[in-house]
C-alpha cells in the first residue's frame, strides 16, 4: 500500500512537473511570440510613421512644384496679357493716327470737291473762264520775262485791247497774245456717244477755233506796229493736243492767218525764247558801253602788272637784307661760341719781379682742362 501510495506520489509528482514545465515553456513561449508581436508592431509603427513621414514629404513636394507651375502658369499669363495690352494699345494708336490721317484725307477730299465745283462754276461762265484764261496767263508771263518786257491788257492803235502784248525790237516787233477757251464745244466733242453726234461737235470745235483765229488776225496784227504774227493761248493741255491730234485743218489755217495757237507748255518755250532774244538785244545795245569798260579793264590790269612787278622787286630786295643780316647772326653766333670755348688763367713769370710790380698775366686754355694752380703769395 506505501508502495502504491509512493508510486502514485512519484506520478502525481511527475505530472506536476510535466505540468509545471509545460506551462512554462508555454509561458515562455507566449512570452517569446510576445515580445515578437511587439517587436513587428514596433517595426509595423515605425514603417507607418516612415511612410507618413513620405506621404507628408511627397505632399509637400507636391505643394511646392503645384505652387511653383501656378507661378510660372500666372507670369506667363501675366506677361502675355502684358504684352497683348502694349500690342493692343499700341494697334488703337497706330488706329487713332491712321484715321486721323483718313479724317485729314476726307477733308482734303472736301475742299477738292469744294474747290472742283467752284472751278466748274467758273469755267461754266464764259466771262469767269476768260479771266480764269487771262490769270493763267498773267502768271506765265510775270514769272519768267522782265516787267519792261510785257504789257497786260494794252490798247493797240485801233482801239481794240488785248489780253498781253510783248514788248520786242524791231524786228519782229511786239507780239499780242490773246487767251481763249474753247470749252462748250470741247465738252461736246467729249460727250459725244454716236458718229452723228461726233461729227457734229467737231464742226463745232471747229468753227469755235477758226472764229477765234480770225478775231485775232483782224484785231491784234496791225502792220508797222505789232509783230506779223500773234499768239492765241489755249489754257488747257488737253484742248492743244486734241486740236493737234485730230484738227490738222484748223492749225494749219491759224499758220496761214499768222496765228500761232500755243498752250501752257509751249507758251513756257516761247517765253524762254523771247527772253533770250531781249537779253541779246540789250546786250547789243549796250555793246559800246562793254567795249569801253573792257579797255578800261585791261588799262586797269596792266596798271595792276606794274605795280605787282614793283612789289616783287620790293619782296626780292626785303629777301636780299634779310640774307645779309642771317650771315651776320650766323658769324657773331660764332664768334660768341669762341669766346665762350676759352678760359682764362693767371701765369708767372720765372724772372724775378721787379717791386712793385706784379708778373701775372692771363693765358686763354682750352676747355675741358684743369685749370692752372695759382702761386701762393
Amino acid at each position: 500500500m506505501e508502495m502504491f501510495t509512493l508510486i502514485v506520489a512519484l506520478i502525481a509528482t511527475a505530472v506536476v512537473i510535466v505540468a509545471v514545465i509545460t506551462l512554462r515553456t508555454g509561458q515562455v513561449r507566449a512570452l517569446d511570440m510576445a515580445h515578437k508581436m511587439s517587436k513587428t508592431q514596433a517595426e509595423l509603427t515605425g514603417r507607418l510613421t516612415q511612410m507618413g513621414e513620405a506621404q507628408i514629404n511627397a505632399q509637400a513636394q507636391v505643394n511646392l512644384t503645384l505652387e511653383q507651375r501656378l507661378d510660372a502658369v500666372t507670369k506667363r499669363i501675366g506677361d502675355g496679357l502684358n504684352s497683348h495690352t502694349e500690342k493692343t494699345g499700341k494697334s488703337m494708336g497706330d488706329l487713332h493716327e491712321r484715321l486721323a490721317v483718313i479724317d485729314a484725307a476726307q477733308k482734303n477730299l472736301t475742299d477738292l470737291s469744294q474747290q472742283v465745283v467752284g472751278l466748274q462754276d467758273i469755267l461754266s461762265n464764259k466771262q469767269a473762264r476768260g479771266a480764269f484764261g487771262e490769270v493763267q496767263l498773267n502768271d506765265l508771263v510775270s514769272s519768267i520775262l522782265p516787267p519792261s518786257a510785257y504789257q497786260f491788257q494794252a490798247t493797240l492803235s485801233n482801239g481794240k485791247r488785248v489780253d498781253c502784248l510783248l514788248n520786242l525790237p524791231n524786228p519782229p516787233g511786239s507780239i499780242s497774245v490773246d487767251a481763249k477757251f474753247p470749252l462748250e464745244s470741247y465738252r461736246a466733242l467729249n460727250d459725244a456717244e454716236n458718229d452723228t453726234a461726233i461729227v457734229q461737235a467737231s464742226r463745232s470745235f471747229s468753227a469755235d477755233i477758226k472764229k477765234h483765229v480770225e478775231a485775232i488776225a483782224s484785231k491784234y496784227i496791225i502792220p508797222g506796229e505789232t509783230a506779223e504774227s500773234a499768239l492765241m493761248f489755249l489754257p488747257s493741255e488737253s484742248i492743244f493736243t486734241e486740236l493737234h491730234t485730230n484738227f490738222q485743218n484748223v492749225v494749219e489755217d491759224s499758220w496761214r492767218r499768222r496765228v500761232m495757237i500755243v498752250s501752257p507748255t509751249s507758251l513756257m518755250a516761247i517765253l524762254n525764247t523771247v527772253r533770250a532774244v531781249l537779253k541779246d538785244a540789250n546786250m547789243r545795245e549796250q555793246a559800246g558801253f562793254i567795249q569801253t569798260e573792257v579797255t578800261n579793264l585791261l588799262g586797269d590790269i596792266e596798271r595792276m602788272d606794274k605795280r605787282v612787278g614793283n612789289l616783287a622787286r620790293h619782296f626780292s630786295n626785303v629777301q636780299d637784307d634779310i640774307k645779309a643780316i642771317q650771315t651776320s647772326s650766323k658769324k657773331v653766333s660764332t664768334r660768341g661760341n669762341r669766346i665762350e670755348e676759352m678760359q682764362f688763367v693767371e701765369e708767372t713769370s720765372s724772372n724775378p719781379p721787379e717791386p712793385g710790380i706784379g708778373t701775372a698775366k692771363l693765358v686763354p686754355l682750352p676747355r675741358g682742362k684743369e685749370k692752372a694752380k695759382l702761386p701762393g703769395p
